[in-house]
């Protein structure tokens, strides 16, 4: 097929993961209250904070700043390799947000931000508390419900799936509902709808955000796990999401698109886990047909202006840069459907972008882009080198720079090993 890529054995993609994971250890993290943390959500080649980008001076366990999912990645890694070092540090990075004020523990409310140079907590990437999106609020929950089965202190491990339960409380008894059914993408802080964009005017899918789906994928792991029972609300919205045809509006929190990417393949990721837990046909082949094969449409097939794209997936139409969180979880998406199906198909997607990733570090240090822009949406002076077309010169260390270490992780000790 068009969109398949070899491996490369000069640079394999478990080359390219311990790299990603290099950078974070070497490069990106400093202490805060005698915890591990990011220095910055948004550094350059070598690790230094790019303090004019918004990311620049947050960290956290937020959306861009993915502390939580870092951690989980970290530990992933360590189990892996062994690393007891690793997992040091990976769990000094969950004790930061445990212990340093982000949670109330009382109402289940996690702060998805600290804003570092002002050393205060923040609901939005922003830097300010007029909105939230509880849709990564939930995939916050879902974090500390994951990380809590790599997690051998059982005393740790009890904390982190009650603060995923108290948060489900919090989200599912204070926001307002769209009324198409759907949950808001952004809230403001006592759980009204908030329809603007994160740079104010009309935000065109405050209603129809695939953000929404970490909310289902909150619930029902929760229910999987005996911790509560949402099932009739699980059932409800996944209907309302069929019914619809999906709301695959752009999760990341500055696009504005009716089709994004990584919504599909979360949808899928998240529809799958629904199935089985009810055992409903109609749900797993939905989320097949539409929401794994939507992720058709974003295939790069070739290389674009000179830079290597073929393999990668690009975001979104309106901005259609190969950013490569997404491009992991559609991965992920991939070998998981693999795992059930044993289609090949699914496999070879899988991989092929994992291995069109690998080709995208830059410096000493192991750094992975954040993106890959081949129209030059983001301008040449983002680039490495200055160059028209290229890979932009930053990355979120815990979110574009580590998030494919989870599916090659999924790949190495599910499927095969390389």
């Amino acid at each position: 097929m068009d969109f398949y890529l070899p491996e490369d054995h000069s640079y394999t993609v478990v080359d390219s993961m311990r790299d990603s994971v290099r950078f974070v250890l070497e490069r990106c993290l400093t202490k805060y209250n005698g915890h591990y943390c990011a220095k910055s959500s948004f550094v350059d080649e070598n690790g230094e904070p790019m303090l004019w980008h918004d990311f620049g001076g947050l960290e956290g366990p937020g959306w861009a700043a993915n502390a939580v999912g870092g951690s989980y990645e970290l530990l992933l890694y360590a189990d892996y390799a062994k690393d007891e070092r690793t997992r040091e540090i990976a769990l000094s990075i969950l004790d930061h947000i445990l212990e340093d004020g982000f949670i109330n523990y009382e109402t289940g409310f996690v702060y998805p931000y600290r804003d570092i140079e002002k050393d205060r907590l923040c609901l939005n990437f922003k830097h300010n508390n007029d909105w939230l999106c509880p849709g990564s609020l939930a995939k916050i929950g879902y974090q500390f419900l994951t990380v809590s089965d790599l997690v051998e202190e059982l005393d740790k491990k009890k904390k982190l799936l009650k603060i995923g339960e108290k948060l489900m409380g919090w989200i599912i008894s204070r926001i307002e509902i769209c009324s198409n059914g759907w949950f808001p993408r952004r809230i403001t802080a006592d759980g009204r709808i908030y329809k603007e964009r994160a740079e104010g005017g009309f935000d065109p899918i405050w209603d129809h955000s695939g953000d929404g789906l970490f909310i289902i994928q909150l619930m029902t792991e929760l229910t999987k796990r005996n911790l509560a029972d949402y099932s009739k609300e699980i059932k409800e919205k996944t209907n309302i999401f069929i019914e619809n045809g999906g709301f695959y509006g752009s999760i990341n929190h500055d696009t504005y698109d009716d089709n994004e990417n990584v919504s599909y393949a979360v949808a899928f990721r998240v529809l799958k886990e629904v199935s089985k837990l009810f055992d409903d046909e109609k749900i797993r082949d939905f989320a097949y047909s539409n929401s794994l094969a939507g992720l058709t449409q974003f295939e790069l097939a070739e290389n674009k202006n000179g830079v290597d794209t073929k393999g990668l997936l690009f975001m979104e139409k309106s901005w259609d840069t190969a950013y490569l969180w997404e491009n992991a979880e559609a991965s992920l998406a991939y070998l998981e459907a693999y795992s059930e199906t044993n289609d090949e198909v699914f496999l070879n997607k899988g991989l092929t972008i994992l291995r069109a990733i690998a080709k995208h570090h830059h410096g000493k240090y192991g750094f992975l882009t954040e993106g890959v822009d081949w129209n030059n949406h983001v301008g040449a002076q983002h680039h490495f080198d200055g160059k028209e077309f290229g890979d932009i010169k930053y990355t979120e260390p815990f979110l574009n720079n580590l998030h494919i270490v989870e599916p090659t992780i999924y790949y190495l000790q599910k499927i095969s090993i390389i």
